[in-house]
């Protein structure tokens, strides 16, 4: 059974999509095809359910991705074990992000990371969080940054680097415009915009909308890009309860009105997240020691480091 077969059968089963597999692979399609159809024969069994419209996976391919998973993330540690890297940070390190943070946390992490270990190539990767912590139980991303609590997985750990400030986002003309501050009341009646379930700020919303009992913040539309939400807050489709991080631009701008929010809800943590297994990898166990030290002078006392299976979900 090939390597290579492996990877282009786990980037088919993650896309569903043979074109895109391919692009992401720089394989031709009819490349893909054939290393689909060299590993359904050599296993004998059909990995994709193939319609016009669709494609899908067979029982016996879901139950093949866990194995290629596991295969994958080994070879590469075998790798990584017999090669230079075991001496010196080298190699392909993948670091993860949802949007905001890449585009304004962590290219300041990146630079002198990549000053002190040349030998390393960066990908950067933006996306969800839940798309972000299953790269990372793949073995496709090494660390990754989001906004609040990890989830509970023994494969994982992670650690707070730093806090964020919530604020409540609105048009310039909005009736809490002029507060220096908002309080869960202050919300009652408004209609809010949110990102969608499954996302850390949404459950934030929904927390804090389950607080306020009657006449509670309506949400009335899901945006699933931070950017986009401070964009629609503009436009004056409704609030949006976001880090300073995601609205600062377009608050320096006078876009918006970026309002502190209250009370013991009123901030989130930036974590940073990585496989358990993947520590001793020295880009890796680098790059760890890297955030910290990024992170040291935002964190009072420093930023402490807590296994997964240690905190909520």
């Amino acid at each position: 059974m090939e390597l290579r077969h492996l990877l282009t059968f786990r980037t088919v089963a993650r896309t569903l999509n043979f074109t895109r597999a391919a692009a992401e692979l720089h394989y031709a399609q009819s490349s893909v095809t054939e290393q689909i159809q060299a590993l359904e024969s050599e296993l004998a069994a059909k990995l994709f359910d193939r319609t016009r419209r669709k494609l899908s996976l067979t029982p016996a391919g879901e139950r093949l991705v866990e194995y290629a998973d596991q295969m994958l993330l080994l070879a590469q540690q075998a790798r990584t074990a017999v090669s230079e890297e075991a001496q010196e940070p080298g190699g392909l390190l993948t670091v993860g992000g949802l949007e905001t943070l890449c585009a304004h946390r962590l290219p300041a992490l990146l630079a002198p990371y990549r000053r002190a270990h040349p030998r390393v190539r960066v990908a950067l990767r933006p996306g969800g969080r839940g798309e972000l912590y299953e790269g990372v139980r793949r073995g496709e991303i090494d660390v990754v940054f989001t906004f609040g609590r990890v989830p509970d997985d023994e494969l994982l750990a992670g650690e707070s680097l730093t806090t964020e400030q919530l604020v409540v986002v609105v048009p310039p003309d909005h009736r809490l415009a002029g507060h220096q501050q908002v309080a869960a009341v202050d919300l009652r009646g408004e209609t809010f915009l949110a990102t969608p379930r499954g996302c850390g700020f949404r459950e934030m919303l929904d927390d804090l909308i389950r607080s306020l009992g009657p006449d509670a913040p309506v949400i009335d539309a899901e945006v699933a890009s931070m950017a986009a939400l401070s964009q629609c807050a503009a436009a004056g489709m409704g609030c949006a309860l976001l880090p300073t991080t995601a609205v600062a631009g377009a608050a320096a701008r006078g876009e918006v009105i970026a309002i502190p929010l209250a009370g013991s809800a009123a901030q989130t943590s930036v974590t940073m997240t990585w496989l358990r297994k993947a520590e001793a990898r020295p880009s890796v166990a680098a790059f760890l020691a890297t955030a910290r030290s990024a992170f040291e002078d935002l964190v009072p006392g420093g930023p402490g480091t807590h296994d997964v299976s240690d905190r909520a979900a």
